[in-house]
């Protein structure tokens, strides 16, 4: 078997001109080691090879460690929702900046690194007997789903994909500690990930502004908790910087991981998540008609379920309930709920159904932190 498998450097070479094509144009090209390791998998829905091949490449990419690898391997190769079509350019620049370096400091480090690790795993997956990928129609898409809120009849949008990628929602709810300080723009998480969204950039990649940066610090300043900790379930109301051109106008910054005294962990708790996302539809509600189209759309993550540690359905459980009472009252706002797992996925998906009531508990042996992790965004 192994014999028959192609060799790395075959692979990476042809992810080389995968990324330099982009996925709307593999019809027709000639990559061989990825049609013969494409060929060990069953696909089902993927018969033509350039079908075959992404399916190969999103199953490869789903395998690398979740944060900042599978997010610029996605960017990189056009994997990721809205991106298959970017020319090379782009994609490369939108991953660069995942590490928050500049695109040629990208071009010869990182990206190699990351095209080489997606080989790895291609290797791995084609070493498999048997192995199987299932089609992922619908992932990564907009998905609808209807649910009750009270016995009044609501429907929410679902997004699976990273939450930069979101277009022509009016406000995003971003994760916090209660210092609300944001972690840097090379991390990982939902905060990090809309920071480094919403920076303005010169022609170069450069950083120029950090807009959310600025205004949470003089949100701070002017309500004089500059220094302290706010209340678990306060929201900081921020511009969006430069995701205004993605149609995003509003970034609402919800407290709910308060450090742990002597450790550099955290404690989320699904009681103070229910706060926030109250609180965060509160001030929607107080902020409406000071816009032209008035704000009328929210989409929520699944807060503190990456470090934060509180499993998708406590997560879930406890925005859910702040939701539902708010929509069961008559308002008319319009819900979206962003993931980036099929099970997260499934979880929202499953709302009509009912959902457990949350708990004020945080999973035994997993350490708590604040913000998110690629998980849930």
């Amino acid at each position: 078997m192994a014999s028959s498998l192609p060799d790395h450097a075959s692979l990476l070479r042809e992810l080389k001109e995968v990324r330099r094509a982009g996925l709307v144009r593999l019809r027709g090209r000639e990559l061989p080691a990825l049609e013969s390791a494409a060929q060990t998998v069953t696909a089902p829905g993927a018969r033509a090879p350039g079908a075959a091949v992404e399916t190969l490449l999103r199953l490869a990419v789903a395998r690398l460690d979740a944060g900042t690898l599978r997010t610029a391997a996605e960017y990189t190769l056009g994997l990721a929702q809205g991106t298959r079509d970017w020319p090379a350019s782009s994609r490369r620049a939108r991953a660069a900046s995942v590490y928050g370096v500049s695109v040629e400091r990208f071009r010869k480090d990182h990206e190699v690194m990351v095209l080489g690790q997606v080989a790895e795993h291609v290797l791995r997956l084609a070493a498999e007997p048997g192995a199987t990928v299932e089609a992922e129609e619908g992932v990564g898409t907009h998905r609808t789903v209807r649910a009750r809120a009270g016995e009044r009849p609501v429907t929410l949008t679902l997004h699976v994909h990273p939450v930069d990628l979101l277009r022509d929602v009016d406000v995003v709810v971003s994760p916090s500690n209660v210092h609300l300080a944001l972690p840097e723009r090379y991390k990982s998480s939902v905060a990090a990930s809309l920071r480094r969204a919403a920076s303005v950039r010169g022609v170069t990649g450069d950083v120029l502004d950090d807009p959310v940066h600025g205004e949470l610090t003089k949100w701070a300043s002017r309500h004089a908790t500059s220094g302290r900790a706010v209340l678990p379930g306060t929201v900081a109301a921020t511009g969006a910087g430069a995701l205004a051109g993605q149609g995003v106008r509003r970034i609402y910054h919800a407290a709910v991981a308060v450090p742990r005294a002597g450790t550099n962990d955290y404690d989320v708790l699904p009681s103070d998540i229910t706060r926030a996302a109250s609180r965060a539809l509160a001030v929607l509600a107080e902020e409406h008609d000071r816009f032209d189209p008035p704000l009328r759309s929210v989409c929520f993550p699944l807060l503190g379920s990456g470090r934060g540690g509180l499993p998708y359905d406590v997560s879930l459980a406890a925005v859910w309930a702040a939701v539902e009472a708010e929509l069961a009252r008559g308002a008319g706002w319009d819900v979206h709920f962003v993931v980036r797992t099929p099970a997260a996925a499934a979880l929202v998906e499953r709302i009509p159904a009912g959902i457990r009531p949350p708990h004020d508990r945080r999973p035994p042996g997993r350490p708590d932190g604040m913000g998110e992790d690629p998980r849930s965004a």
